[in-house]
C-alpha cells in the first residue's frame, strides 16, 4: 500500500500539486492520501461531515478537559470513542474572523475578515427596532465574492451542505450570505447581534425570515425598578415560547436524514453558551440544587438571569444533548460509521453577561478573565478543546498533543470528502493524526494578528508562545513565553532570549499582509 509521504513547510506554505502527484492519489483535482481513499473506498459512498462549533466554549468547559460541574457525557462519550486534541487553536479570539479563518484556510494574516465589524455605514445596526423593520441593517462585514470556503469546495465535489446556526459572515441578500458561499441550505442566525437572544422573533431559512412564536423584547431591557429581582417571575421576557438552539438541531436532524444517500456536510455553528444567558427551565433546575441560591445577574449589554451559574451550566447540557441527538440520528439511518463528527469551539470563554467563568475554570489551565480569555490572544482566548470521532477511521480513546489551528480544517476536510485544495491557503491537513496512517506534517508556526482590543499579534513556534499587544497605541515590545514550563503565560523571557524574539518579528513582519479594509489596518506595521 502506497503510504503519503511529506516535505518539510517552508514558512507557512507549499507547493502542493507537484508535492500531491508524487505522493498521493489525484482524485480530479483533489488529493486523497492513498491509505485513506482505500479504506474509504470500500464504503457506499463518501463520509460525511458534522462539524460541530460551540460558541464561546473554553478549553476546560467539557468533562472530558477536567470539568467539574457542567454534565456533558454524550460530548465525553465522542470523545471516549475517539480522538481528543490538547493543542489545537481556534482561527481568532472572537467570533466572526474565526470563522472566516475556519471556513477558507487562510490565517489571521491573510485572511480577508480579520475582526468584528457590525458595517455600521449601512446606518443604525445596533438598533434592534430597526433592524427588525430592515434586514438590510442585519449581518457583519461580508465575506468577498471571491472568497473559496471549504463548503464551496465539498459542494463542488458532490457533497450536500448546509450551514445551521450562526453565520457572522454577510448580511442576507449580500454576497457574504451563507447559500452564496457554498451552502446548499441555511437555517439560523444570520447576524451575530441577534444572536444575542436565545428567544429572538424570527431565524433565517436560506433568504427569507423565517418567523417565530416570540415576541420581541429589545437586547438592552432590564429589571424595572419595582421588580423583586429574586422573584424567578421577574424574569418571564427573557424565556419565552420557541428557544432557537431547538429549532436548529431539528432542522440538522431534518437535513441529515434527507442527506442520507447523498455524502453530506453538516456545519453546525451553535450559539451555546455565548451569553446571554438563557435555556429552557427544565435545564435550570438541573443545577439549581448543585449551586444553591444564587444572586441574579441583573443585566446590561445582555439579559438579566436569575439564576446565572445553573443557567450557563445548563446551556452547556441542552448543547451536550443535542450532540447525543445527532449521534442517534445518525444511528438511526446507518450513517455512524460512515461519518467523521468533529466538535470545538470558535474562541475561549467570555468574562461578560453574567457568566461566571472563573468560577467553572472555563479555561482550564489558562486564564479566563478579561485579558485573558475572550478577545485575547492569550492561551485563554485561543487554545480550545477539539474531538474528533470517526468510527474505524480513528483509534478510540487516543489524545493528541498536535499542534493545529482553524486554518488546518479546510484542507483536513477537503482531504477527507475528495475535494480540490487550492494552493494559497496556510492550513496542513491533519488527516495523518485523525487516521494514525502516514506521516504527519508539522507547522514551523502558528500566527494570528487582530485588530480589536487595541490591537495584537501572536505566534506559537514549537513551546515558544510570542504575543505583541496594544500595537494601535504604539507598543511594538515582543513578549515571550515557555509553555512548556508556563503554560499560563506568566513570565515573559523575552528579555533572556533576544534571538527567538529576532526570528519571531521576522514571522510576523513576513505573516502579515495589509488587510484590503480600513477597520482592519495596523498603521504601526505599515499599513
Amino acid at each position: 500500500m502506497q503510504r503519503r509521504t511529506f516535505v518539510k513547510l517552508k514558512g507557512n506554505a507549499m507547493k502542493r500539486r507537484d508535492f500531491m502527484k508524487k505522493s498521493g492519489t489525484l482524485v480530479g483535482s483533489a488529493f486523497i492520501s492513498s491509505s485513506l481513499f482505500n479504506k474509504c473506498s470500500s464504503v457506499k459512498k463518501r463520509p460525511n461531515i458534522i462539524y460541530i462549533l460551540a460558541d464561546d466554549l473554553g478549553y476546560g468547559e467539557l468533562g472530558c478537559y477536567g470539568q467539574k460541574y457542567i454534565k456533558t457525557s454524550y460530548i465525553d462519550q465522542l470523545a471516549k470513542n475517539g480522538l481528543k486534541f490538547t493543542q489545537h487553536y481556534s482561527g481568532s479570539p472572537v467570533c466572526a474572523p474565526s470563522r472566516c479563518v475556519l471556513l477558507t484556510g487562510k490565517h489571521p494574516g491573510h485572511a480577508y475578515i480579520r475582526g468584528n465589524d457590525e458595517w455600521g455605514q449601512r446606518g443604525d445596526v445596533w438598533s434592534y427596532e430597526k433592524m427588525l423593520q430592515n434586514p438590510k441593517l442585519e449581518g457583519q462585514r461580508p465575506l468577498s465574492s471571491e472568497t473559496v470556503t471549504s463548503a464551496e469546495l465539498l459542494q463542488k465535489a458532490g457533497y450536500k451542505t448546509a450551514c445551521i446556526g450562526k453565520w457572522g459572515l454577510g448580511p442576507p441578500m449580500s454576497e457574504g450570505s451563507p447559500n452564496k458561499q457554498g451552502f446548499d441550505y441555511f437555517f439560523g442566525y444570520n447576524c451575530q447581534r441577534w444572536a444575542h437572544t436565545y428567544y429572538p422573533p424570527f431565524l433565517w431559512e436560506n433568504e427569507e425570515r423565517y418567523p417565530l412564536n416570540n415576541k420581541f423584547v429589545p437586547l438592552d431591557t432590564k429589571l424595572s425598578e419595582e421588580a423583586d429581582p429574586y422573584d424567578p417571575e421577574t424574569y418571564s421576557d427573557f424565556c419565552l415560547n420557541e428557544y432557537a438552539p431547538d429549532l436548529m438541531v431539528e432542522k440538522a436532524l431534518d437535513f441529515i436524514e434527507k442527506s442520507k444517500n447523498n455524502p453530506f456536510f453538516l456545519y453546525f455553528p451553535t450559539t451555546i453558551p455565548h451569553v446571554s444567558l438563557q435555556v429552557p427551565k427544565k435545564y435550570v433546575d438541573m443545577y439549581r440544587y448543585v449551586f444553591g441560591e444564587e444572586e441574579p445577574y441583573l443585566g446590561g449589554h445582555y439579559f438579566p438571569c436569575r439564576y446565572p451559574k445553573a443557567t450557563y451550566a445548563g446551556m452547556i447540557t441542552h448543547l451536550d444533548d443535542q450532540v447525543g441527538e445527532i449521534v442517534q440520528k445518525l444511528k438511526q439511518i446507518g450513517e455512524y460509521e460512515n461519518t467523521l463528527i468533529i466538535f470545538t469551539s470558535d474562541n475561549g470563554p467570555t468574562y461578560a453577561g453574567g457568566a461566571d467563568t472563573k468560577f467553572f475554570n472555563s479555561a482550564g489551565i489558562f486564564g479566563e478573565e478579561r485579558g485573558r480569555g475572550k478577545g485575547f490572544t492569550y492561551e485563554g482566548g485561543l487554545r480550545i478543546p477539539m474531538i474528533a470521532s470517526w468510527p474505524g477511521q480513528i483509534r478510540p480513546g487516543i489524545t493528541t498533543d498536535h499542534i493545529s489551528a482553524f486554518w488546518d480544517m479546510l484542507p483536513t476536510l477537503c482531504e477527507v470528502g475528495g475535494a480540490s485544495i487550492p494552493e494559497d491557503i496556510d492550513g496542513i491537513s491533519f488527516v495523518p493524526t485523525l487516521t494514525g496512517r502516514g506521516r504527519q506534517e508539522q507547522h514551523n508556526f502558528l500566527y494570528w494578528e487582530f485588530p480589536g482590543y487595541n490591537g495584537q499579534q501572536a505566534v506559537r513556534m514549537g513551546r515558544w508562545k510570542a504575543i505583541r499587544k496594544d500595537i494601535l497605541k504604539g507598543n511594538m515590545k515582543v513578549e515571550l513565553y515557555n509553555l512548556d514550563n508556563d503554560p499560563n503565560e506568566e513570565n515573559d523571557i523575552s528579555d533572556s532570549n533576544p534571538e527567538i524574539i529576532e526570528r519571531i518579528e521576522q514571522i510576523m513582519k513576513n505573516q502579515h499582509t495589509p488587510s484590503e479594509i480600513k477597520r482592519f489596518k495596523f498603521p504601526q506595521l505599515g499599513d
